[in-house]
């Protein structure tokens, strides 16, 4: 059997993180022999969530541009031209067949770099609203991997291939008994569960939502599994109780998904492409501070073919109490929900990827 030798970038948050192991955990089920190398950021969450993944990763001196005047943007041109001279002496040392990115900060230089040494090369792009560093190395790779229709507004046409968002495989199969998962949480196993999930650096304002009808939600006889995410863990650890179990990050998300009866999330695309395959009730809350207000566009799409609820972060107050009670006490409203979310989900996306991947390496 062939071995491989694979370097992936992609990091900053677990939108980016998760699709680049989704794509090597792929790869690695095809050619088990195969070699792996991934590059992130220094003191970014890739440098944890990749090796907790079973895979190696060098960081890099990168970070991205903050919108105000700060030191980090002065330093910006240094720790590009760092990076970029790293992520060079690394293909070289490496010497891989191919290179992945899926975005985030490291992904830029290593991409470029790969791409000046003649190496294949290959992008993912998750969201509707091209991020910059794909946007930046687009030209110059040989495919870009994309999830919504419409992308050529920011890459060749020629290059573009439709396959949908990578999800990562413990996801795609989903199995067990939800009685049995409820239990590793400690949950009686009888009652419903509420798997509450605001983004893998945490959602002050959903984790504030949580906070405020934590009794609301044990009136009604529900449990709460709550990743608050790394920067409000702290906040609200002390909340934990016999209803409520506080964590800052899910490792096992299949446990997860297979104890929740219902759960609410952010709204970014591989968040909502994971939450199609795994067909439970949602609650979208989409983020209202990123480009193009790309979340609520992406929440409003799953909305529009009745396969989800969302509700913008103003009006929570307001409409969260009565929109979630309508699902819990609808037993066929929440059948509605799960069928609908699961027609739109694309379970094939990872392995068509990973096509892709194939096929640029045959030609070389």
């Amino acid at each position: 059997m062939k071995k491989l030798k694979v370097i992936l970038s992609g990091g900053g948050t677990g939108g980016h993180i998760f699709p680049a192991i989704a794509i090597a955990q792929e790869i690695m089920h095809r050619y088990p022999d195969s070699e792996i190398l991934f590059v992130g950021a220094n003191n970014r969450m890739e440098m944890q969530k990749v090796p907790q993944a079973g895979f190696k990763i060098i960081g890099l001196w990168i970070a991205g541009i903050q919108r105000k005047l700060t030191l980090s943007n002065l330093l910006f041109p240094i720790k590009l031209i760092s990076s970029l001279l790293k992520a060079r002496k690394i293909i070289s040392q490496f010497k891989p067949d191919i290179a992945i990115g899926t975005g985030g900060f490291a992904s830029g230089p290593l991409l470029k770099a790969a791409t000046q040494k003649g190496i294949p090369s290959l992008i993912q792009e998750q969201n509707s609203y091209a991020g910059i560093t794909n946007k930046w190395v687009a030209q110059k790779v040989n495919a870009i991997c994309v999830a919504y229709p419409n992308m050529e507004r920011y890459f060749p046409k020629e290059k573009i291939i439709f396959t949908g968002n990578p999800i990562r495989r413990d996801v795609l199969q989903l199995s067990g008994n939800a009685s049995d998962a409820k239990k590793i949480f400690n949950f009686n196993s009888t009652q419903k569960v509420l798997l509450v999930i605001g983004g893998s650096l945490g959602s002050k304002r959903i984790n504030e939502l949580v906070s405020a009808n934590l009794n609301f939600f044990k009136k009604n006889d529900v449990q709460v599994l709550w990743q608050t995410g790394k920067f409000y863990f702290e906040t609200y650890q002390n909340l934990n109780s016999e209803s409520v179990c506080v964590v800052e990050f899910i490792q096992k998300m299949n446990e997860a998904y297979t104890a929740a009866d219902f759960i609410i999330s952010r709204a970014g695309a591989g968040s909502v492409s994971e939450l199609c395959v795994v067909a439970k009730p949602v609650i979208f809350i989409p983020s209202p501070n990123v480009a193009e207000d790309h979340q609520t566009k992406n929440a409003h799409a799953i909305e529009e073919q009745n396969a989800a609820i969302s509700i913008a972060e103003k009006n929570l107050e307001k409409e969260f109490q009565t929109q979630f009670l309508d699902i819990l006490k609808n037993e066929q409203k929440q059948n509605s929900l799960a069928n609908n979310i699961k027609k739109l989900a694309k379970p094939e996306a990872t392995s068509a990827i990973v096509d892709e991947v194939e096929k640029i390496i045959a030609q070389y």
